[in-house]
């Protein structure tokens, strides 16, 4: 196979985005019908392998040295659409949207197009602008929260365990908020510095 998929990181990233697809065609189907109990064991570990291969890209993509221009804009962009986009889902669907009320989620998804702007602005002017140590907290947090609010009704948790999960998945909700906040700001101080540096 030639061309931008002649390597496996970018394979790996095109199937990470064949997998978000299908978590949202799931999600669409729990969302309008009534679903049987395959359906939250599914839907968790799909998004649990979906978001881990983000891991497994990245790492070859550095040990074999094959880092491409193709790989630094679809591989933001597929975390992008899985993270957001399974955000969304869990707003609206009733067993999760106690956990990410719509304002938290157009919070985050304001950052994101606020971040996305700055850098294409920055890049455009011939200056690296790569994601911060805050950025990949940001995402460490995002998954997490989704993770335990996809995995409390995926399994049958022992009352005390359930009760502690419970807590965790809102701390992760509520940490993902800060650090999204924060990580948004960072970036525009960071720009600050560069637009201060004359390279606007």
């Amino acid at each position: 196979m030639n061309g931008i998929f002649a390597h496996w990181p970018n394979r790996i990233t095109a199937l990470r985005f064949v997998g978000a697809s299908f978590l949202f065609l799931l999600f669409s189907i729990g969302h309008q019908n009534q679903v049987g109990a395959w359906f939250h064991p599914v839907v968790f570990w799909l998004f649990v392998l979906t978001a881990a291969t983000d891991i497994l890209d990245g790492w070859l993509a550095r040990r074999d040295g094959l880092v491409s221009a193709f790989g630094r804009i679809a591989d933001p962009f597929v975390d992008k659409v899985l993270v957001l986009g399974t955000m969304i889902f869990l707003a609206v669907m009733e067993f999760s949207d106690e956990w990410f009320p719509a304002w938290i989620v157009v919070v985050v998804l304001a950052r994101e197009f606020l971040v996305t702007g700055i850098r294409g602005y920055v890049e455009s002017l011939g200056r690296e602008f790569p994601a911060d140590w805050f950025g990949k907290v940001k995402m460490v947090m995002q998954c997490s929260a989704i993770g335990v609010v996809l995995g409390l009704p995926a399994f049958a948790w022992p009352e005390a365990l359930a009760d502690i999960l419970v807590v965790l998945g809102h701390v992760c909700v509520w940490a993902t908020l800060v650090t999204s906040v924060g990580s948004g700001a960072s970036y525009v101080m960071k720009m600050r510095g560069l637009l201060s540096e004359g390279v606007a």
